[in-house]
């Protein structure tokens, strides 16, 4: 394995970590947000859940945050695949939900896809 090591501190404790020239990727958060949201959705339409209210109680949410997630199931869904392919590389997230919120807000698609902020990355 190559990479160095790194010494890392949290309060009194020190400990080594490595890290390695590959570079590690995950999903973005958005994408997993999404994700969510789709399950929230199908699970209120349904009947497993039965309003957004139960869905906010049972995830520990409050009712604005889960608008704000369900809210991103309106994007377009060209928008949408682009965001379900989304990575964060080495910590890096390449895009914010705060950012899709005022695209979200847009209900014709195609004013969606000039507004989309995933153009620019």
């Amino acid at each position: 394995m190559e990479g160095e090591l790194h010494r890392v501190r949290q309060g009194r404790q020190k400990r080594f970590v490595s890290s390695s020239l590959k570079p590690t990727a995950r999903p973005a958060r958005v994408a997993v947000t999404l994700a969510l949201a789709h399950r929230i959705r199908n699970e209120i339409v349904s009947g497993e859940i039965q309003n957004q209210a139960d869905a906010a109680r049972k995830l520990g949410l409050t009712r604005a945050r889960l608008s704000q997630i369900l809210e991103l199931t309106n994007l377009a869904p060209e928008i949408q695949e682009e965001i379900l392919f989304l990575e964060v590389i080495n910590g890096r997230e390449p895009l914010r939900e705060r950012a899709l919120r005022g695209v979200v807000r847009i209900a014709a698609w195609c004013k969606q896809r000039s507004k989309d902020p995933l153009q620019g990355a």
